[in-house]
């Protein structure tokens, strides 16, 4: 009897220890995200910095943007937000602050389960209205909405949707931020950062400049179709053109102001020149305020 309590004994002492070895000596390592590598966090895997955003070179007016969270968002999701500005912020050129209407980026929340092939969706964001200029696309507006807490050290979901509502698209690589799915170790990487400090060191001026002119001297009168264009990040205020035949002026013209991304088309007609022989008609945009370049303001006809 007492060899039989002994070899019990020995059987229980064995499988406690097997259960210990089973539970706390790793016998098989198991990845859970195999996608996911620490390491190249860049937004494309082959290290280029083109098609980052939805359209080239999206920008808002200024490096300062405002925003507005909805009262109906959590303490914790506002906090998220607030600390994804900061985040951008202290990588970037840019600042945010808040403002109670007329808000650039727009950010409002949900508790209801979003999905989407077979896919809880974090968050939502993107821009609402842009307005194509010379090599750039203006950003007036944007949204975002938050759906489900990030859940990580960082606030992952409100700063890929943050960076959504700046233009950025969707990156290749899992281990950076904009990847379509999230997790809590995909970070920012360089050029982000980069890609929106170069953008938006142009400074936010307008850019008045001729399109196009159309121009015929018969005899000593002069005929001229003109074309010009704000490609600026800012409206333009009133200005004129100054028609000058060889350095002597024979007409301003009033130009009203000029909103982003428009122009105006202005016909003359019968000008009277007043020298017989001409070399040179210049028109001349002129205008008391900065613009990006004067340097595109003289379009000269030189006159054979």
């Amino acid at each position: 009897m007492r060899w039989a309590n002994f070899l019990f004994g020995l059987l229980v002492i064995a499988v406690i220890v097997a259960l210990l070895i089973y539970f706390f000596i790793p016998v098989k390592t198991i990845e859970f995200n195999p996608e996911y590598k620490p390491g190249n966090s860049n937004f494309n895997l082959d290290n280029s910095t083109s098609g980052m955003q939805f359209y080239e070179n999206m920008r808002y007016q200024e490096n300062e943007i405002s925003y507005k969270i909805s009262n109906e968002c959590s303490l914790v999701k506002k906090n998220e937000m607030e600390s994804a500005l900061e985040i951008i912020s202290n990588l970037t050129i840019l600042e945010f602050y808040p403002v109670v209407y007329g808000e650039e980026i727009s950010v409002t929340c949900t508790d209801e389960n979003i999905v989407q092939e077979n896919t809880f969706i974090g968050g939502e964001g993107g821009v609402t209205n842009v307005t194509v200029i010379d090599g750039f696309h203006v950003i007036f507006n944007g949204k975002i909405l938050l759906i489900k807490d990030s859940k990580c050290t960082t606030p992952n979901i409100a700063i890929h949707e943050l960076l959504h509502a700046l233009g950025f698209t969707h990156s290749e690589n899992p281990n950076n931020i904009m990847y379509e799915t999230y997790e809590c170790g995909q970070t920012i990487g360089d050029e982000i950062p980069e890609f929106i400090d170069e953008i938006y060191s142009i400074p936010s001026k307008p850019d008045l400049s001729f399109e196009s002119v159309d121009a015929n001297l018969n005899g000593r009168y002069l005929d001229a179709n003109l074309s010009l264009r704000n490609n600026g990040f800012k409206n333009s205020p009133a200005s004129k053109i100054i028609i000058s035949v060889d350095g002597k002026t024979i007409k301003e013209v009033e130009v009203p102001p000029v909103e982003i991304g428009y122009g105006r088309k202005i016909s003359l007609s019968n000008l009277f020149v007043t020298n017989i022989n001409v070399e040179k008609i210049e028109f001349i945009l002129s205008g008391d305020f900065d613009e990006i370049s004067k340097e595109n303001n003289v379009y000269t006809l030189n006159v054979k």
